[in-house]
């Protein structure tokens, strides 16, 4: 019984890895999908565990990509603000910059802001199928460039908020003895 469980478990954390990918179809499919087929289980600690770790990634690279797209529009209104009070851009229904280095910036800006956003992609892409095959192997798996917006109820090493500061321990003794 516990191994068909054990097994049972490790296929829906696969499922649950591997069904962020369907906001390529769905909006907000990489939320609502791995949500629910962790709220489903929670009670079981990998299930846990492994739901917790993949919506806090869909969060991460989430907030990174808005961040790196709001970067990218500061960057384009700012160049647009700086080349329109120059010189006017559009003339006879064609763009021009007479000089190629005043361009330049704003390419290169937007270049790395591209090359970050594929990156992002890539990373996604290749962190969740890692996380599924680790899932169905029944190992953990940490996300890379992860923020814990989701944090374990159950406190352990790394969630001390359950422990006394030494102030409290020492009210605590003199209460005893009092």
């Amino acid at each position: 019984m516990q191994d068909t469980n054990a097994h049972k478990n490790r296929t829906l954390t696969t499922v649950l890895h591997l069904s962020v990918f369907t906001k390529y179809f769905i909006p907000l499919g990489n939320f609502i999908f791995p949500m629910l087929l962790w709220l489903s289980q929670k009670e079981d600690a990998f299930v846990d565990r492994h739901g917790r770790n993949a919506l806090n990634f869909q969060i991460s690279t989430f907030l990174y990509t808005v961040l790196l797209v709001a970067i990218g529009g500061a960057t384009f209104l700012y160049f647009a603000l700086k080349f329109n009070l120059v010189e006017p851009l559009m003339t006879n229904d064609s763009f021009e910059v007479n000089q190629f280095s005043e361009a330049l910036p704003f390419i290169i800006i937007m270049g790395i802001l591209g090359i970050l956003l594929l990156g992002l992609f890539v990373l996604e892409i290749f962190a969740v199928i890692s996380a599924s095959l680790s899932a169905n192997e029944g190992k953990d798996y940490s996300y890379p460039l992860t923020i814990n917006f989701l944090s374990s109820d159950i406190p352990d090493e790394t969630n001390h908020q359950n422990h006394q500061s030494k102030n409290e321990q020492f009210n605590d003794t003199q209460k005893q003895t009092l």
